[in-house]
C-alpha cells in the first residue's frame, strides 16, 4: 500500500485528515477524511467514454449515512438503510452543485462519486466535511476536474464567525451557511439566518471563503504526491468546424431579433427561436441530414440562441421579454382561494404561479425523524410539487424527485425564522407549481407568507423571496445583474442567486455559480439590488394581506394544553389506553399526551369549543386529588344490598352506605329508590389511611337542618382484642355460645365484605 496522509489545521486547533491508498483502491479515486471521531470515505469512479448522443455532464453525487456510525440501528422490518432521506438528498444537492461547474464542457462520461459516513460521535457535523472529501476522491483520481474545491459551514455565533462549529454551537447561531468554493472563486452558497443585514452575509462568505483556500491547497500537494496531476485523454465529441460556423452565420440575425423582441410570452418565443433551428435545418439535402448531422446543428444553434440572448443583455441592456435589469415581472396574489384548507394563497410573477395551502395540526401529526445523527419531531413542514404541466409538458408525473426536496427546503429555511415559537399547532405547507417560468422556489416563498397569514398564524413578520441572474464576461469585466430571473436566463446565465427575507433582513439564501471569475464587487451588487426586488414584492405581499388574521377560521381545530403530574399520565391513559380513547369517543376530541422531564403534556384539540372543555373537565377530574371535607356530584355504579358505589372522580369510587344516603332508615337498598346512573351529592368524610377507602355520606352533604329528634349514630365501637392473660375461669358453655355468636357476627361482616370486594371487581370488569 502506498498510504498518503494530509493534515489540515483549522483555526481552533481542530485537525482534518485527508489519506488516500488504504481504501476502496479500485476506484478511480478515493479518499478517507478524518476530524476527531467522524470519518467519511468518498470514492469516484467515471465511465472511460460517454454513451452515444450525450451532450450533458452526467454526473451523480450519492451522500448516505450509515446508522452503524452512531452505533445505531436503522427502522423498519429490514432493518438496513434503505432509501436516501431528504437530508441526505440535500447533502447530495450540494455536493453536486459545487462540482458540477468544474468538469470540462466537453466530457460526457457516466461519473458517480459517493460519499458515506462510516463513522460519527454527533460532535461534528459530517455534512460539512462531505464536499471536501468528494474533491479529494476527484483529486487523486485521472478525472478530468477543474478544481479542487471544498465546503465548509460558517456559523456567527455570539457575534463570532465559526468555522464547522459543533452540533452543540450551532443551537446558538443566527447564521448558518455552507460554502463551496476554489481557491479563487466562490461557487455555491446555501443557509438560513434570522433577518441578518447583506454586509453579514457578504463577510460571512469571505471567511468562509479563506477557510476553504488552505484546504484546496493540501489537496494539490495530495493530488502532486499520489502521481495524479496529468488527467485522463478523452474524445467525448465529434465537431464540424465548418457547421458550427455555417449555423452561426445563417441563424443569428435572426436569433438577436427575437432577444429584443420582448416577447413576453415562454411558449411563443421558444416556438420563434425553434422555428429559425428548423428553417435552417430545411435547407440540408435530405440525404446529407443524418441523425448525427442534427444532433450538431442542435448544437451549434443552442449556442447561438445563448450568444445572441446575452449580446442583448450586455450590449442593449435588454431581455428576453423586454424589461430592464432591474425590472420585476406583474404581480398578483389572492389568498382565501381555497375554503377546505386552514389557509391558503395564489401568488403568480408573471409566468410562474404558486398554489399554497396551510394545514394545522396537532402533536400527533408531527413529523418523526429518524436519522443517523438526528432524531426529534418536526412541527414545521413545508412541501414543494412540480408537476409536468406547470411547463406544458405532455409526460407523467412520477413522484418527488431530488430539484423539488431541495426547492422545498429552502421555501422551509425562509420561513422558519417567522414562525411563533412553541406555537401550539404541528403547520404543513404544501406548495404545487401551476406555472413555471423561472423562479418557483421563491414563489412558494410568497405564496407560502400568504397563507399562513390567512391561516392566522401569527408570524413574526411577512417574507418574500427574488431569483437574481447574472451575465457576464471577461472574467467578469464586463456583467450584468438581473432581478428576477426567467427560466431561459436561469438556464443561459452564469448564476442563481436566490434572496428571501424581511423587511428587516434576509432569512435564506441559496447561489450556484456557473463561471469562474465571480468578484465580490458583483456579489455586493447583486445583493443590493436584491433587496429593492425583496422591498417590491413585500409590498405587492402587503398589498394583499398586511397582517395575519386575528382568529383561525372555523373549521380549525383549536388546542387546548396543559401540564400534569409525570404519575398522573398512567391515569389519563389507563389500561390499553381505554380511559384516553373513551374520553375522546365521547368529546369527540383528538388528546396526545407526551412525557417532557418530571411532567406530562397533554394537548386537547377539537373544532367545537364545548368538546374541548368536556374533554379539558374529565382529565382535570382524573388528576385532581380527592380533598376532605368536599361535596362532589357523583354518579351511582352499581348496586349492593348494603349501599352503591358511586365514582365521585373518574376512576374514584367509594362506597356510600345504606345509613347514610339521608336521614331515613332504610331496611333494603330498593327502598331508597336509587338505580345505576342516577347522580347525587356525597361529602368525602374521611380517607382510610390503610386501604385508601373513601367514607362518604350523602347525607353530610344535604343542605338545611336535621329533622327534629334526629340523633346521629354513634361510631360503631371497634371490638377490643382479646386478652389471652386474663381470666380463664366462668361458664364454658356460655363462652362457647358467645364464640358462636361472635362467629356467626364475624362470618356475616366477612361474606359483606366479599360482596362489596366483588362489587368492586365487577364495577372494574365493566369499565
Amino acid at each position: 500500500m502506498n498510504v498518503i496522509t494530509k493534515t489540515i489545521r483549522l483555526a481552533d486547533g481542530r485537525e482534518i485528515t485527508l489519506e488516500t491508498g488504504k481504501l476502496a483502491k479500485q476506484a478511480d479515486g478515493s479518499a478517507m477524511v478524518t476530524m476527531g471521531k467522524t470519518m467519511l470515505l468518498a470514492t469516484v469512479c467515471s465511465a472511460k467514454d460517454a454513451n452515444p448522443g450525450t451532450d450533458f455532464m452526467p454526473l451523480s453525487v450519492d451522500y448516505k449515512e450509515k446508522f452503524s456510525s452512531a452505533g445505531r440501528f436503522p427502522g423498519g422490518f429490514l432493518r438496513r438503510e434503505g432509501r436516501p432521506s431528504d437530508y441526505e438528498i440535500l447533502i447530495s444537492r450540494l455536493v453536486d452543485r459545487a462540482l458540477r461547474p468544474l468538469f470540462p464542457d466537453d466530457y460526457h462520461a457516466e461519473t458517480f462519486v459517493n460519499v458515506t459516513l462510516y463513522s460519527a460521535d454527533g460532535v461534528d457535523m459530517p455534512d460539512a466535511l462531505a464536499g471536501l472529501a468528494a474533491s479529494a476522491a476527484l483529486a487523486v483520481s485521472d478525472v478530468p476536474f477543474n478544481g479542487p474545491i471544498s465546503e465548509v459551514r460558517v456559523a456567527r455565533i455570539n457575534g463570532e464567525f465559526v468555522i464547522n462549529p459543533t452540533f452543540e454551537q450551532l443551537e446558538n447561531a443566527d447564521l448558518e451557511l455552507i460554502v463551496a468554493a476554489t481557491l479563487d472563486n466562490i461557487m455555491m452558497v446555501e443557509g438560513e439566518m434570522k433577518e441578518v443585514s447583506e454586509e453579514v452575509l457578504l463577510e460571512a462568505i469571505k471567511v468562509a471563503h479563506e477557510a476553504i483556500k488552505p484546504q484546496c491547497e493540501i489537496q494539490l500537494e495530495l493530488m502532486r504526491e499520489a502521481g495524479k496531476e496529468v488527467k485522463r485523454e478523452y474524445c467525448h465529441e465529434v465537431n464540424d468546424e465548418d457547421l458550427r460556423k455555417d449555423v452561426r452565420e445563417k441563424t443569428y440575425d435572426k436569433a438577436y431579433a427575437i432577444a429584443i423582441s420582448a416577447n413576453t410570452d415562454k411558449h411563443e418565443r421558444g416556438d420563434n427561436f425553434s422555428a429559425i433551428k428548423d428553417e435552417y435545418l430545411a435547407t440540408i439535402p435530405e440525404e446529407e441530414l443524418t441523425d448525427e448531422k442534427k444532433a450538431l446543428v442542435g448544437k451549434y444553434y443552442h449556442e447561438v440562441e445563448k450568444e445572441a440572448m446575452r449580446r442583448a443583455i450586455l450590449d442593449e441592456g435588454k431581455r428576453l421579454d423586454g424589461r430592464k435589469t432591474t425590472e420585476i415581472r406583474p404581480i398578483w396574489a389572492e389568498v382565501n382561494y381555497l375554503p377546505g384548507p386552514h389557509g391558503s394563497a395564489v401568488f403568480t410573477r408573471g409566468e410562474t404561479q404558486s398554489l399554497s395551502t396551510v394545514t394545522l395540526g396537532t402533536k400527533l401529526d408531527e413529523k418523526i425523524i429518524d436519522e443517523a445523527l438526528t432524531q426529534g419531531k418536526g412541527r414545521f413542514l413545508l412541501h414543494y410539487n412540480f408537476p409536468p404541466f406547470s411547463t406544458g409538458e405532455a409526460r407523467p408525473s412520477r413522484g418527488v424527485g431530488r430539484r423539488e426536496v431541495g426547492h422545498g427546503n429552502l421555501a422551509l429555511r425562509a420561513l422558519k425564522p417567522v414562525i411563533p415559537e412553541n406555537y401550539d399547532y404541528v403547520i404543513r405547507i404544501v406548495s404545487d407549481i401551476l406555472e413555471s417560468n423561472g423562479s418557483s422556489s421563491m414563489a412558494t416563498v410568497c405564496a407560502g407568507t400568504l397563507a399562513l397569514m390567512d391561516a392566522g398564524v401569527p408570524i413574526k413578520k411577512p417574507v418574500s423571496g427574488i431569483a437574481m441572474g447574472l451575465i457576464s464576461e471577461n472574467k467578469g469585466k464586463n456583467y450584468a445583474v438581473l432581478s428576477d430571473i426567467l427560466g431561459d436566463e436561469d438556464h443561459l446565465g452564469d448564476m442563481d442567486f436566490k434572496v428571501t427575507g424581511t423587511k428587516d433582513g434576509i432569512t435564506a439564501t441559496q447561489m450556484d455559480i456557473k463561471v469562474d471569475g465571480l468578484s465580490y464587487e458583483i456579489l455586493e451588487t447583486a445583493l443590493t439590488q436584491a433587496k429593492e426586488g425583496r422591498e417590491h414584492i413585500l409590498g405587492k405581499i402587503t398589498d394583499t394581506l398586511a397582517e395575519p388574521r386575528e382568529d383561525l377560521k372555523p373549521h380549525v381545530p383549536r388546542i387546548v394544553t396543559i401540564r400534569i403530574p409525570k404519575d398522573m399520565i398512567g391515569a389519563v391513559i389507563g389500561p390499553a389506553g381505554k380511559i384516553i380513547q373513551g374520553i375522546q369517543a365521547e368529546t369527540g376530541t383528538v388528546i396526545a399526551i407526551e412525557e417532557v422531564g418530571n411532567e406530562g403534556i397533554v394537548e386537547i384539540a377539537s373544532a367545537d369549543k364545548a368538546s374541548i372543555e368536556a374533554a379539558l373537565a374529565r382529565v382535570m377530574a382524573i388528576i385532581t386529588v380527592p380533598e376532605i371535607g368536599t361535596v362532589y356530584h357523583a354518579a351511582v355504579k352499581s348496586i349492593m344490598p348494603y349501599g352503591v358505589f358511586v365514582e365521585i372522580l373518574p376512576g374514584k369510587e367509594g362506597l356510600l352506605h345504606i345509613s347514610n344516603i339521608n336521614y331515613n332508615h332504610y331496611n333494603t337498598i330498593e327502598e331508597t329508590g336509587l338505580k345505576e346512573g342516577d347522580l347525587i351529592d356525597v361529602k368525602l368524610l374521611e380517607i382510610d389511611e390503610r386501604s385508601g377507602k373513601f367514607v362518604l355520606s350523602a347525607r353530610a352533604a344535604l343542605e338545611g337542618e336535621a329533622p327534629e329528634g334526629w340523633v346521629e349514630p354513634e361510631a360503631t365501637p371497634k371490638r377490643p382484642r382479646f386478652d389471652r392473660g386474663g381470666d380463664r375461669g366462668g361458664d364454658r358453655g356460655g363462652r362457647r355460645d358467645d364464640r358462636r355468636g361472635s362467629d356467626r357476627r364475624g362470618s356475616d361482616r366477612r361474606n359483606s365484605d366479599r360482596r362489596e370486594d366483588r362489587g368492586s371487581r365487577d364495577y372494574g370488569r365493566k369499565r
